[in-house]
């Protein structure tokens, strides 16, 4: 099972952010921010809600790895929250997939 670390750095680098814009967009330092990344020191929880919404996720699976249920409603946050940061050819695609029978 991977670390809160491991979690962090597996989004970081799904999200194309640098560690030094994660730590901004969060409210951080770099510093603290690697220090997160190497498992050095645990984030509290506001800093876990602020990594959630950065990395598109949820608390949950930054602290424990579970990936969210099949909950609608989170799903929904989830596509909502990422969709500035989507191509046109990205909301096209995810719209016929979420129109496929």
């Amino acid at each position: 099972m991977s670390t809160i670390g491991e979690r962090i750095q597996e989004l970081l680098k799904e999200s194309d952010y640098t560690q030094k814009e994660l730590a901004n967009m969060v409210g951080v330092t770099e510093s603290a921010m690697s220090r997160y990344i190497n498992d050095d020191r645990v984030p509290k929880s506001k800093i876990v809600a602020n990594l959630a919404t950065a990395l598109n996720t949820t608390s949950e699976y930054i602290i424990s790895g579970k990936a969210p249920e099949n909950d609608f409603a989170e799903i929904y946050r989830l596509v909502a929250r990422s969709t500035s940061n989507m191509t046109t050819e990205e909301k096209f695609e995810l719209m016929r997939l979420l129109t496929k029978e």
